[in-house]
C-alpha cells in the first residue's frame, strides 16, 4: 500500500471507531462524567475537608490528576477490549485481515479509537474538575502529551486481552482483578511517599503509579518520582505493548484457526 492508501485505511479504521462510541455516547462518556462529580463531591470535600493538604496542596486538587487519568485509563482500555473483541466474534476482522492493510496498522487503528474515547473522556472530567477544585495545569504541553501516550498504553493493553479472551466475560476479568487494583494502589488518592518504606517499595513494581505521577507532575508541576522517570517508563511500556500486539497480530493467535 502507498502512504496515501494507508492513510486512507487508517481513517476509515478510526472513523469507524469513534462512530461506535460516539452512536452510544450516553453509555460511553457521561457514566464517567457522573462517576468523577461522585468523586469529587465525596472524596474532594467530604473527605478532603477534614484530610486537608496533601503535598502542599488542597486535597481536592491533589486528587484531580489521578481522578482524571482513572477516567482515561477506564475508557481507553474498555472502548479496544470490546471492540476488537467483538470484530473477532462477529469474524468481522478476516475482512481486515484479507485486506492490504499491514498488521501494524490495523493495531494502530484501534489504538486510535481507543485513544480517542480517553481524550474525550479526559476532557470532560477536566472541565468537570475546573469547577470543583480550579484549572491546574503547570505543563499544557506535557498535559497533553500524558494523556496521548498514556491512553494509547491502556489502548494497547485493551487490544492483548481481547486478542486472548474466549468469551465475551474475559474481557472483564483483567480490568476487575488487575487494573482496578493498581490504580487505587497507584497514588490516586494519596502520596506515596506517605506509605510504610516497606510498601513505598513495593508500589514500585506497580506501573500504574508512574503515569499517575507523570500526569500529576504536568498538571501540578510535582510527582512522587519526577519527570524523567516517570515518562521514561511510560513511554517503554507503550512501544513494548505496541510491539506485542503487531506481534500478536503477525502470528495469528487468537484471530487464525
Amino acid at each position: 500500500m502507498s502512504p496515501k492508501q494507508q492513510w486512507i485505511a487508517f481513517y476509515g479504521l478510526l472513523y469507524k471507531e469513534v462512530t461506535r462510541f460516539m452512536r452510544i455516547w450516553p453509555q460511553a462518556l457521561l457514566p464517567s462524567a457522573i462517576t468523577m462529580v461522585l468523586y469529587f463531591m465525596i472524596f474532594g470535600h467530604v473527605i478532603g475537608g477534614r484530610i486537608g493538604q496533601m503535598d502542599n496542596l488542597p486535597y481536592s486538587v491533589f486528587i484531580t490528576p489521578g481522578l482524571i487519568m482513572m477516567a482515561v485509563i477506564t475508557n481507553s482500555y474498555s472502548n479496544v477490549v470490546s471492540s476488537f473483541y467483538g470484530a473477532r466474534f462477529s469474524r468481522a476482522i478476516e475482512e481486515l485481515l484479507v485486506s492490504p492493510m499491514p498488521n501494524w496498522l490495523i493495531v494502530l487503528g484501534y489504538g486510535s479509537g481507543g485513544l480517542a474515547r480517553g481524550i474525550a473522556v479526559g476532557l470532560i472530567v477536566l472541565v468537570i474538575s475546573i469547577f470543583f477544585a480550579g484549572l491546574h495545569m503547570v505543563h499544557p504541553l506535557l498535559v497533553l502529551l500524558s494523556l496521548i501516550l498514556c491512553s494509547f498504553l491502556f489502548s494497547m493493553a485493551g487490544f492483548i486481552n481481547a486478542v486472548f479472551s474466549r468469551k465475551f466475560d474475559d474481557t472483564a476479568i483483567v480490568t476487575t482483578f488487575v487494573l482496578t487494583p493498581l490504580i487505587y494502589l497507584g497514588g490516586v488518592f494519596y502520596n506515596i511517599q506517605s506509605l510504610p518504606p516497606v510498601w513505598q517499595t513495593v508500589s514500585l513494581l506497580n506501573p500504574l503509579r508512574y503515569v499517575i505521577d507523570l500526569f500529576r507532575f504536568a498538571m501540578l508541576g510535582s510527582g512522587g518520582d519526577g519527570l524523567a522517570l516517570a515518562l521514561s517508563i511510560v513511554i517503554l511500556f507503550t512501544l513494548g505493548l505496541f510491539i506485542i500486539s503487531v506481534w500478536l497480530m503477525n502470528k495469528g493467535i487468537g484471530i487464525k484457526s
